[in-house]
C-alpha cells in the first residue's frame, strides 16, 4: 500500500519560506544554494523543497516576482508583464553599452580565456580603454596567465555578466554559427544579446 509521501520540513516551513523570500529580496542578487542553506540552517534536500515552494507561491497571477535560477544561484527577479509599470515608475531611459565595449565582451564571451592581444588581432584597435571599463563594470576579470613568452594576462566573464545577460552558466550562451566575426556581431546585436543592460558608458 502506498504511503503518501511525507514533506522533508516539519516544522516552521511557512517561516523558512518567508525568510528565504526576505533573503533574496534584500540580496539584490544571485545568491548560491550552499549560502542560502547554510543561512538558514537547513539541509540542500530541504532547501530545494522551500525554493519549489516559494517558486509555486510567486507563479500566482496576483504576485509581481518571480524567483530564478541564475549564475549558479538563486534570484527574485520582477515578472516581465510588469515592466510597464516599472517603466513608467522609474522613467529609466534605455541606455545600451556602447558598441566597441559589446563587441568586445562578445570577444571575451565566446572566446575566453582570451589575452589582450587576441581581442586586438580580431577587433583591429587598442582595447586597454575598453578593457578598463568592463573590469570597472565586473562584467570581466582576470583568469590566469598564457603560458606562453610574456604571460600575458588571461581575461574571462564573472558572475556579474551571467546575471546582466540572464544566463546561468557561460554554457548556456548561444552557439556560434559557421560565419565570419563581422556576420557573427550583426546576428548577435540583431538578438540585442548584448543590449539588455542598465550600462552607460562615457
Amino acid at each position: 500500500m502506498q504511503t503518501e509521501k511525507t514533506p522533508i520540513i516539519s516544522k516552521d516551513k511557512d517561516e523558512l519560506k518567508a525568510a528565504l523570500e526576505a533573503i533574496l529580496f534584500i540580496s539584490g542578487e544571485a545568491v548560491s544554494h550552499f549560502r542560502l542553506a547554510n543561512t538558514l540552517n537547513i539541509t540542500s534536500d530541504e532547501l530545494d523543497e522551500l525554493i519549489m515552494s516559494l517558486q509555486e507561491d510567486l507563479q500566482a497571477k496576483h504576485r509581481g516576482l518571480a524567483l530564478v535560477k541564475i549564475a549558479g544561484g538563486y534570484r527574485l527577479c520582477t515578472k516581465i508583464k510588469m515592466a510597464p509599470y516599472l517603466e513608467k515608475f522609474t522613467q529609466i531611459v534605455d541606455k545600451k553599452l556602447s558598441q566597441p565595449i559589446m563587441e568586445t565582451l562578445s570577444i571575451i564571451a565566446f572566446k575566453q580565456p582570451v589575452t589582450k592581444q587576441e581581442i586586438e588581432e580580431i577587433r583591429g584597435v587598442n582595447t586597454d580603454k575598453i578593457l578598463r571599463r568592463l573590469l570597472e563594470r565586473d562584467l570581466i576579470q582576470e583568469v590566469g596567465r598564457k603560458k606562453v613568452i610574456g604571460r600575458p594576462i588571461l581575461y574571462g566573464t564573472t558572475s556579474t555578466f551571467l546575471q546582466c545577460f540572464g544566463l546561468n552558466d557561460i554554457k548556456d550562451l548561444p552557439e556560434l554559427p559557421n560565419m565570419s566575426y563581422e556576420e557573427r556581431e550583426k546576428l548577435y546585436q540583431e538578438a540585442n544579446l548584448f543590449s539588455n543592460e542598465d550600462l552607460k558608458t562615457d
